[in-house]
């Protein structure tokens, strides 16, 4: 019986390290600022972003929002949802190249959006809704730089791209854009309700959800492999 028990205090160590571990990376995963979808077609119209902002202080709030969108591929006919106890401020560019469209010929875009006035708590998140009319088809991808401003002064800047294809310490939200034709965006696969901050652990995402799964899956052939020691270990012996 104390081998069995014994077996058992090890089958539990590896499920309780294995859960241990999902949970840390989970955490990680879902810590930055993010843009969702993490992907549209090149040339879509009609479509949705929204930016999440995790809360990562624990002494202070974030305050202030500041999210660049890039000029030299500018998206089009950018409209701000409204965010109940924040107040967006949009700021527009002349465009050094006029885009020609459907509509008319296009001479300045949306360069900054600044959400102000609210609050996100530690431990919460919240997501900012942006609204687009097109986005650009002469470009793989778009960053859109963040400044993150806590209620203690702290500015945490999240303008950093990829380099040697490893994940930078503090990476710019990055909207991939893949190949196949414009036409009406697929819905935005992350949408926000009307409710302010919500938990951060109501936010993970497909990352963590990967990372869970492998997890389960861990602690699952560990207490299977005990349960086959146990019943071994209480197998009777026969004669040679």
């Amino acid at each position: 019986m104390s081998a069995n028990r014994t077996v058992l205090r090890r089958a539990g160590a590896v499920v309780a390290l294995s859960a241990v571990g999902v949970l840390a990376a989970a955490g990680v995963a879902s810590a930055h600022v993010t843009v969702h979808p993490e992907s549209y077609a090149k040339g879509a119209t009609d479509g949705m972003l929204t930016f999440r902002v995790p809360n990562e202080e624990d002494g202070a709030s974030t305050s202030k929002v500041q999210v660049f969108l890039p000029i030299d591929h500018p998206v089009l006919g950018v409209l701000v949802h409204p965010r109940d106890g924040w107040t967006p401020k949009v700021t527009t560019t002349k465009l050094k190249t006029p885009v020609k469209t459907d509509d008319g010929t296009i001479t300045e875009a949306v360069s900054q959006i600044t959400w102000t006035g609210g609050k996100i708590g530690a431990g919460e998140y919240q997501d900012f809704d942006v609204a687009f009319g097109e986005l650009p088809d002469n470009t793989g991808q778009l960053m859109f730089k963040t400044l993150q401003t806590y209620s203690d002064g702290k500015v945490v800047r999240w303008i950093e791209a990829p380099s040697g294809g490893e994940e930078a310490e503090d990476p710019a939200p990055t909207l991939k854009l893949t190949a196949g034709g414009g036409g009406a965006a697929a819905p935005a696969a992350a949408r926000s309700g009307d409710a302010g901050s919500v938990k951060a652990a109501d936010g993970s995402d497909g990352t963590a959800r990967g990372l869970g799964i492998g997890g389960l899956v861990v602690g699952v052939l560990g207490l299977a492999a005990a349960a086959f020691a146990i019943v071994r270990g209480r197998s009777p012996k026969t004669d040679a």
